[in-house]
């Protein structure tokens, strides 16, 4: 009798044979004598032509969603029903995002791309974010408060991930491509390929290496010149003429700008998951949450006169540049904010890159106006405020300085807002950490017990202790060794320092090459009798259970590279010495143990 084939032996069947051609392509592929860099650029250029080709594809998710809850459900509606209407429509379309993505793992929008970058060697399930993504396009369509950039950079990234998972590629490749996508992504969604670029280096790979920077520029370029048939060359949204800047208007009012928005920015992410938290102890069943989001998104959708949404893309309105009186523009600029927070925070899907442009904008242009009203001969323009207030946000509460400046600038094209931008940016920077620990990236990964910097997993460092990293038989002298004794240990060394201790192991001081070549120089005849003991300084120190970040610490406040470790504070009989090149050794080591 016949064995009989069942569907998952015929599944596997066909599966094996479609796979061992490939297979052999990327054996071939593998084994070719290929330059690395001109490799990796042209992979990079098919990423920026797919990315941008689902940022299109994206885009008319958008519209599908929007046509169907807005624009069909409305025309069917008595006008009578209207103020009721919009809200119901938009906790429909929560609850269908929601529904949509409760099943799949939590994440897949840029903060869990980075953390494939940090974590998982730039690994992303396809699957998740496409299901994501589609989610939300049904938040935007049905008027919740997000952003379309986050999921763009998503599939953007998904599309560099699957290309080097499909080729094998090494680690390392394969994060670059992550960030291409993601840069490609960004660029399209926004029309401004070095926004992209500088995006997918500070914020996804955490990195401006050489090796990464040329296959992001191209892949960014490439996303953007792919959307343009479709969407035009124009910038991703109306901007405003405004006047000459004067210079002392740039030194004296535009760092009260920075520090507005740098506050903004802390109160604007410390709401953001706030809310999120709130939505999380809600009583009763988990679709309740999504529905009462979506119910007070769309009241305050409602209240606004529809400033606050378009029609699901990237929109602000000009009377957001400040065209209207500051009060109201403060107070679009708090109901966007927590209509953004609302959104995400009860179950919706989609980006906060955009809501941040939006409320910068708003704010922006509520100093501006305030600040013409109080001196109206300075020529203060709230307009140039309002587009310099997009970069301060987006730089304090995206914790992406670099990007906000490339981005605006892009987008107006116009230098004399340069040193505006560079000053509200950075000031909006360092306010924003000083109020608020997190961003809107990095808080989200907090909050899931994940640390990353740089493209790095930061909590790694905090595990890691300096016993397990140190050198411990380092060379040291004695306080009675001569000068000649100092100069042929510094010989018999990698470090720059060495360390001086007694007879019994206790550290007296470090000698470091500085001191060792200024005496020298220096002392001239008395060199013979100068000892160890003479050129010793005091150090910082670190003891055996202190992490690595803390040893970083030290290094850094004394700009240091090498720290001794002592027994304990009481006793500082010295243990070994801890050096830059071994902490990223032993980070090293245990980064590649979790991969």
């Amino acid at each position: 009798m016949r064995d009989r084939v069942g569907p998952l032996q015929l599944r596997g069947a066909l599966l094996s044979r479609l796979e061992t051609p490939w297979a052999r392509v990327v054996t071939w592929f593998a084994r070719s004598d290929w330059d690395e860099g001109a490799l990796l650029m042209a992979f990079a250029l098919v990423i920026g032509v797919g990315a941008g080709l689902g940022v299109v594809g994206f885009y008319h998710l958008i519209d599908a969603a929007y046509d169907f809850f807005i624009v069909w459900v409305g025309a069917r509606l008595h006008v009578t029903t209207h103020v009721a209407y919009r809200p119901v429509l938009t906790a429909l379309g929560l609850w269908a995002a929601w529904a949509l993505v409760r099943r799949i793992p939590e994440g897949q929008n840029v903060a869990d791309v980075q953390l494939a970058v940090a974590k998982r060697g730039g690994i992303l399930r396809i699957r998740p974010i496409a299901l994501r993504t589609l989610a939300s396009a049904i938040t935007l369509g049905s008027g919740g408060s997000a952003g379309s950039e986050g999921p763009t950079a998503v599939v953007g990234a998904g599309v560099g991930s699957l290309i080097g998972q499909l080729l094998r590629l090494q680690q390392r490749r394969l994060k670059i491509l992550v960030g291409c996508g993601a840069g490609a992504g960004i660029a399209a969604a926004f029309n401004a390929p070095f926004a992209g670029a500088f995006f997918a280096l500070e914020e996804v790979l955490g990195s401006f290496s050489i090796g990464a920077f040329g296959p992001v520029v191209v892949a960014s370029v490439a996303g953007a010149l792919t959307i343009r048939p479709f969407l035009g060359s124009h910038p991703a949204f109306h901007i405003p003429l405004y006047g000459q800047i004067r210079p002392a208007a740039i030194l004296l009012f535009y760092p009260l700008l920075g520090i507005v928005c740098g506050l903004w920015s802390a109160l604007y992410t410390r709401t953001y998951f706030g809310t999120a938290s709130l939505f999380q102890r809600f009583p009763g069943p988990q679709w309740v949450r999504p529905v009462t989001g979506g119910l007070l998104v769309g009241l305050i959708v409602y209240a606004s006169g529809g400033l606050l949404v378009g029609n699901g893309h990237l929109a602000i309105p000009t009377p957001i540049f400040g065209g209207i009186a500051w009060y109201l523009l403060l107070g679009i600029a708090l109901a966007k904010s927590v209509a953004t927070a609302v959104t995400l925070g009860s179950g919706g899907s989609g980006g906060v890159f955009t809501p941040t442009l939006f409320i910068g904008a708003a704010l922006g242009g509520a100093m501006g106006r305030l600040a013409h009203l109080a001196l109206p001969n300075f020529g203060l323009h709230p307009e140039a405020w309002a587009l310099v207030g997009m970069a301060g946000l987006v730089a304090g509460a995206n914790r992406a300085p670099i990007t906000a400046i490339f981005m605006v600038f892009e987008m107006t094209n116009d230098y004399q807002l340069v040193p505006s931008l560079m000053i509200v940016s950075v000031i909006a920077f360092a306010v924003a950490r000083r109020f608020a620990p997190y961003g809107l990236y990095d808080g989200w990964l907090e909050r899931r017990g994940e640390h990353l910097a740089h493209g790095a997993d930061r909590a790694l460092m905090h595990r890691i202790r300096t016993a397990e990293a140190l050198e411990a038989n380092p060379v040291v002298v004695h306080p009675a060794d001569t000068l000649a004794d100092v100069i042929a240990a510094a010989g018999q060394t990698r470090h720059p320092t060495i360390p001086v201790i007694d007879l019994d192991g206790t550290l007296l001081g470090v000698i470091t090459y500085d001191d060792l070549r200024q005496a020298m120089l220096d002392r001239g005849e008395l060199a013979a009798v100068v000892v160890a003991a003479d050129l010793a300084q005091p150090t910082e120190v670190v003891l055996p259970s202190d992490s690595l970040a803390d040893a970083l610490r030290k290094m850094n406040a004394r700009a240091i590279d090498v720290i001794p470790v002592v027994q304990s504070e009481s006793h500082p009989r010295l243990v070994g010495i801890l050096s830059r090149a071994d902490v990223l050794g032993a980070y090293e080591r245990e980064l590649m143990q979790e991969v």
